[in-house]
């Protein structure tokens, strides 16, 4: 199918195509782009399109120019006849109007061959868009006696597109056959009639190696073709187009259908095949944002160059690709709006955390006024048991460090939950404000762009480096010589100095063994690493340091 959705483009672009000037024999490009490469290339040659367009009709209004001002019938035929070939792969209507003014010079200047070849060219432009009868007629009313050697070759190859299009076509099978003998008649005839370095005999040559899946010898025939045209030319995304038919290698499909693409699109050619079929690949391979790119910028292209033979391929395909484009943006959205939803769950659980928390304060200033009585108690039975005294000024020492504990845990958890409820309230701020963005971009439809910021990971990164930053500086508030306390307890070739203000890795896991986190898979989930990274992390630092290895995170938690 393929092979077909191409072959209009391919010899209509080979139908005036002169034998070509022997060139020095290449080797066929190897360049260093890659298909990705390729890929960007296409992209912004697509994106420069209009002002490539414009540059294209600027061509065809000076040689329509050139036409108006002619007086005479030859240098008229001349002129329309080049804006025939300026025409042919741009603006269909156009071609047919040109190549008949064309006509009508030579019927005036009474050259009949040149008459004749017109008619040839006429029913091959038909035939590509999908006028049959109309080709026939044209074939029909020529002479062959009348015609050069230019004109017959025009019109052998004419017949052969023809017929092999209603050959393929056809659903009778008597009637496919017939057409399918008349096209390899008059293949016959043209392979006897041109050069075999030409395009069209390359072309044919290629499809029959193929169909004989030879295709090693196909790649050698496309090769050697490719090496003697010039990257510049039209031909050249003819030539890498059969070298994508002749590969077997699904890198080298995909390189040279992306070249053939490439070349077509900056030669502002709009009957864009090659980019169709890249399309349908890009959707088999996953990347939608480009398919639907590719397969919208062919239907405009088609819309230009109007043909409804283009427009019956690209229909089916540009809806699966466009339903396919959809389904993702539905997807991201559907994920974006859980994501919403979870982020308001969270914001709930942070609020019954907080809850949670002012109760807890409460128990701890509860037990610290029955710590302080008890403590008033033990006070005045000092006074009264005097051969106690000594065990219960330990006691006493033991229970003021357990109350200093709990201040120090209090003054920690006070000044950790101001700062954390401080954050929740940024955090609703910005959800808030990333929900009016999202609710502005897909009231205003701008869903690719929405679409290209949901894949992004750089807001998540942002929010938690903007979080351990937070996390560094209220710790080091509260513990202003954990570091140099840490480090004396670390041999000097494993001491860890971080940047000022700024905890590393190793000691920030410490710190939240500092604060009673000592749970590996909490640390893990609040660091966003595996518990195998933060095992290794308090295993490396336990090995090195100046003590007890097994004693070294209680010394930690008493810093």
């Amino acid at each position: 199918m393929k092979i077909r959705l191409l072959l209009t483009t391919i010899l209509l672009a080979a139908a005036t195509i002169m034998p070509a000037q022997q060139r020095p024999a290449a080797l066929p490009v190897a360049s260093a782009r890659t298909y990705k490469h390729l890929l960007d290339e296409l992209d912004k040659a697509i994106e420069q399109s209009p002002q490539t367009v414009r540059q294209y009709e600027r061509q065809i209004e000076e040689t329509r120019l050139h036409y108006l001002q002619a007086r005479q019938p030859k240098e008229q035929y001349q002129q329309a006849y080049s804006l025939y070939e300026l025409y042919k792969s741009f603006m269909n209507d156009s071609a047919l109007y040109y190549l008949g003014e064309a006509m009508r010079c030579a019927e005036r200047m009474g050259e009949k061959a040149l008459v004749g070849n017109c008619l040839a060219l006429k029913a091959f432009q038909c035939s590509t868009v999908g006028y049959y009868n109309e080709a026939l007629a044209f074939l029909k009313s020529i002479d062959k006696q009348q015609l050069d050697s230019i004109g017959l070759r025009n019109y052998y190859l004419s017949q052969m597109h023809v017929y092999g299009e209603l050959g393929y076509y056809s659903i009778i099978p008597p009637m496919k056959e017939q057409y399918f003998r008349l096209q390899t008649t008059y293949r016959d005839s043209l392979f006897a009639h041109i050069d075999h370095r030409e395009a069209a005999y390359l072309m044919f040559r290629i499809q029959e190696l193929k169909s004989r899946d030879q295709l090693e010898e196909a790649r050698k025939v496309s090769d050697q073709w490719i090496g003697r045209i010039s990257p510049d030319s039209r031909e050249y995304a003819i030539a890498c187009y059969y070298r994508f038919l002749s590969s077997s290698d699904e890198g080298d499909i995909r390189y040279w259908l992306a070249q053939s693409a490439l070349s077509d699109v900056s030669h502002a050619v709009m009957d864009q095949a090659s980019l169709l079929s890249l399309a349908e690949l890009l959707n088999a391979d996953g990347d939608l944002d480009r398919s639907y790119r590719y397969i919208r910028f062919t239907w405009d292209c088609n819309n230009r160059f109007n043909t409804r033979m283009r427009s019956w391929q690209i229909t089916p395909i540009l809806n699966v690709i466009e339903k396919n484009y959809q389904k993702a943006v539905e997807h991201n959205t559907s994920v974006l709006r859980l994501s919403i939803i979870l982020v308001s769950i969270l914001a709930l659980v942070v609020l019954a955390a907080l809850f949670f928390v002012h109760r807890r304060n409460q128990q701890l200033a509860s037990a610290r006024n029955a710590l302080k009585t008890s403590n008033d108690e033990l006070a005045s039975a000092n006074g009264l048991l005097a051969t106690q005294r000594d065990k219960l000024a330990a006691l006493n020492d033991q229970l003021s460090n357990v109350n200093s504990q709990l201040t120090e845990s209090n003054r920690v958890k006070e000044e950790y939950i101001g700062r954390f409820m401080s954050l929740c309230s940024q955090y609703i701020d910005k959800l808030d404000n990333y929900r009016k963005m999202v609710n502005r971009k897909m009231k205003n439809k701008e869903l690719d762009e929405l679409f290209q910021i949901s894949k992004s990971t750089e807001l998540k990164e942002k929010e938690l480096e903007e979080l351990y930053e937070n996390f560094d500086t209220v710790f080091l508030h509260l513990f202003p010589n954990f570091i140099d306390d840490f480090n004396a307890l670390l041999q000097p070739e494993m001491q860890v100095h971080p940047k000022e203000n700024r905890l590393t890795t190793d000691i920030r896991i410490f710190a939240l063994i500092r604060l009673g986190i000592e749970d590996s898979s909490k640390i893990a989930e609040f660091l966003h690493y595996s518990v195998n990274t933060i095992y290794n992390y308090r295993a490396r630092l336990k090995n090195g340091a100046v003590g007890n290895r097994e004693a070294f995170e209680k010394q930690v938690k008493e810093l």
